[in-house]
């Protein structure tokens, strides 16, 4: 006996809810590039760190480490935090954070050397403003403070392009926000004194 299954589902090439050089190559679901400049003395007054520094811990970090883990479509400080975070706010697909968080974030110099320029690249961000989880109260409650709940009436897709361009520009802030407070030092400085700081540590031993 030969039994024969047929599923309304698609081949896993797609690749859904998983890491694949397909998503990263061909894009899925919505395609993004956000981008800013970052003025010299914002970077220095408000990040607490210089375009330079920037630009050489992007390289070492989120291109050159990346490159020797072998990562796929991993080139970033920490996209999926973010990605993750505005998912599960406006009711998206938690599990597809696996390759919505995609992301290539570059950094340099721009302005002769005084002006940092970053970008981050998402070629396969998965957001939808209909159904599923997007109905709850808290959710639906967060997609209409971002003006995108539901179907668009004026241009069909339009409200769902709008989620995925808000998402690049939480991540793209999120890694300017990251990289600079692991360039100043405060990184690990802010881990100690709230995370793990000797006092907790003494009470965790008692």
């Amino acid at each position: 006996m030969v039994l024969t299954y047929h599923f309304n589902f698609p081949g896993n090439f797609c690749s859904d809810k998983k890491p694949a050089a397909v998503n990263w190559i061909e894009g899925r679901g919505k395609s993004v590039v956000c981008e800013a400049t970052i003025r010299e003395e914002v970077v220095k007054k408000v990040l607490k760190t210089n375009v330079a520094t920037l630009v050489e811990l992007n390289m070492l970090k989120n291109l050159a480490g990346s490159a020797v883990a072998g990562a796929l479509g991993g080139f970033n400080a920490h996209a999926a935090n973010i990605v993750s975070a505005v998912f599960i706010a406006t009711g998206q697909d938690p599990a597809q954070n696996v390759e919505s968080s995609h992301c290539i974030t570059m950094m340099e110099a721009v302005n002769d050397g005084k002006d940092l320029h970053i970008s981050v690249t998402m070629p396969s961000i998965e957001v939808g403003t209909v159904g599923g989880g997007t109905q709850l109260a808290s959710q639906s409650a967060c997609l209409n403070l971002l003006g995108v709940k539901g179907a668009s009436k004026e241009s069909a897709g339009s409200n769902s392009r709008l989620l995925a361009t808000i998402v690049a520009g939480a991540v793209l802030a999120g890694e300017l926000s990251l990289m600079s407070a692991i360039a100043a030092g405060q990184l690990v400085q802010s881990h100690m004194k709230y995370n793990r700081s000797s006092k907790d540590v003494c009470k965790a031993a008692s």
